[in-house]
C-alpha cells in the first residue's frame, strides 16, 4: 500500500495511524491501529469521527490486515464487525460494501488495497467538487455559521461543510464565521475552532443556545452542516443541534444547506424516520472529559438522553450540496436523489 496522508489518517511503511481526535486541540498524538478490535474502540470513542473518515479507516485496517496475510475469510468476518461500529453513519456501511466485492478470488490482498486506495482518492476528489458548488452560494462579506466539525478531520479531503467555508474564504471574500461549541461532545470548540485556526479563517465561538440570537440580529447570512445520511426523500441525520439550527433558520429566513457526499445517501431509507439514532453514554451529558481530565457536574446517577444525532427535515433545507451539484426541494421531491442508486 503505498503512503496516504489524511489529516486525521495515514499510512506509513504499510501501516495505519489514527490522529486521536479526543485530544484535541492541545495536543497531536498519532495511534497505531492494527487490529479490528482497535479500530471499532477508536471509531467508539470518538479517536476517529467523520462519516466519511470512519469509513475510509475501517477500508484502510483492512487492506493493511490484507497484505499483512490476513486470510480472505478472516477479512470478511472482520469488515462485518467494522460495519456495526457506528449506526448512523452510512458512508461506513456503503465503504465496507465496496470492500466485501473486492474481498474475493486468490488476489483478494491486492484488490482489497486497490479498493481501499481508491475510495481514499474518491473522497478527496469528492471533498473538493463540494467545496466548488458550494463556494459558488457564499457571497462577499457574509457572516456564516456552522454546527460539529465537518472539515479535514472528519473526512480524507478538505471536508463537507467546512470545506465549502474553507475556500470561500481562500477565494477572498471576507467571510466569518460563527461555530457552534456543539454540545455535549463539543466538536465545535475543540475541532472547528482548531481548523478554523490551522486554516487562517475568521471565526467566533459560541455556544449552541447562542445561534437564535444572532440570527434575530440578522448576523447570519447563511448557514452549512455536514450529514451522516441524507434518506430518499432529503430528510439528513446530522450531530445532534442541527435539526434546533434548521428551525431558527426557516423562522429568521436565513439559508440552510447541508453538504455530503453522495455516499451520504442511503435510497433505502425512504425518510428520516427510519434512519437509525445512536444513543451514547450518559456521562457525556453528565459532564465533560478530555485531555484535560474528567469533571461531573450532573448527580452522578442523574438520567440522562443522549441521542449522537438529530433528524432534519427535507421542508426546513434550502439546498442540497453534494459533489455532483447543489439540488433544491423541487430537485429533491422529483427524485433527483435515485441517480445515486
Amino acid at each position: 500500500m503505498q503512503n496516504l496522508t489524511a489529516l486525521s489518517l495515514k499510512t506509513e511503511q504499510g501501516q495505519l495511524f489514527v490522529l486521536d481526535q479526543t485530544l484535541l486541540p492541545h495536543r497531536q498524538q498519532w495511534l497505531p491501529c492494527n487490529t479490528v478490535a482497535e479500530m471499532v474502540n477508536m471509531i467508539k470513542k470518538l479517536q476517529l469521527r467523520g462519516a466519511p473518515a470512519i469509513g475510509i479507516g475501517a477500508c484502510l485496517l483492512l487492506a493493511v490486515r490484507a497484505e499483512q496475510g490476513v486470510s480472505c475469510q478472516q477479512l470478511r468476518q472482520d469488515a462485518e464487525i467494522l460495519r456495526a461500529a457506528r449506526p448512523t453513519a452510512v458512508n461506513l456501511m456503503n465503504n465496507i460494501d465496496s470492500m466485501l466485492k473486492a474481498l474475493t478470488g486468490p488476489d483478494y490482498a491486492k484488490n482489497a488495497v486497490a479498493c481501499a486506495e481508491a475510495l481514499f482518492f474518491e473522497d478527496v476528489a469528492l471533498c473538493q467538487q463540494m467545496a466548488a458548488h458550494g463556494a459558488a452560494l457564499v457571497q462577499p462579506d457574509e457572516q456564516l455559521l456552522t454546527h460539529c466539525n465537518t472539515g479535514g478531520l472528519a473526512t480524507a479531503g478538505v471536508g463537507t461543510a467546512l470545506g465549502v467555508i474553507n475556500l470561500a474564504h481562500q477565494q477572498g471574500k471576507n467571510i466569518r464565521l460563527w461555530v457552534d461549541e456543539t454540545r455535549p461532545l463539543l466538536q465545535g470548540g475543540r475541532l472547528t475552532a482548531w481548523e478554523c485556526e490551522q486554516l487562517g479563517i475568521p471565526y467566533q465561538l459560541i455556544c449552541d443556545n447562542m445561534a437564535a440570537m444572532l440570527m434575530a440580529r440578522g448576523q447570519v447570512d447563511r448557514i452549512f452542516v455536514g450529514s451522516d445520511r441524507i434518506a430518499a426523500n432529503g430528510d439528513f441525520a446530522n450531530k445532534v443541534g442541527t435539526y434546533s439550527l434548521a428551525v431558527l433558520a426557516q423562522y429568521h429566513q436565513v439559508p440552510f444547506y447541508v453538504v455530503a457526499p453522495h455516499t451520504t445517501v442511503d435510497l433505502n431509507c425512504a425518510d428520516g424516520s427510519v434512519i437509525p439514532i445512536e444513543q451514547r453514554d450518559g456521562n457525556e451529558v453528565r459532564g465533560v472529559s478530555g485531555a484535560f481530565g474528567q469533571t461531573l457536574w450532573a448527580p452522578e446517577n442523574a438520567p440522562v438522553f443522549n441521542p449522537a444525532f438529530d433528524v432534519t427535515p427535507a421542508s426546513l433545507v434550502t439546498g442540497w450540496v453534494l459533489d455532483t451539484g447543489v439540488y433544491s426541494q423541487a430537485d429533491i421531491a422529483n427524485g433527483v436523489l435515485k441517480q445515486f442508486a
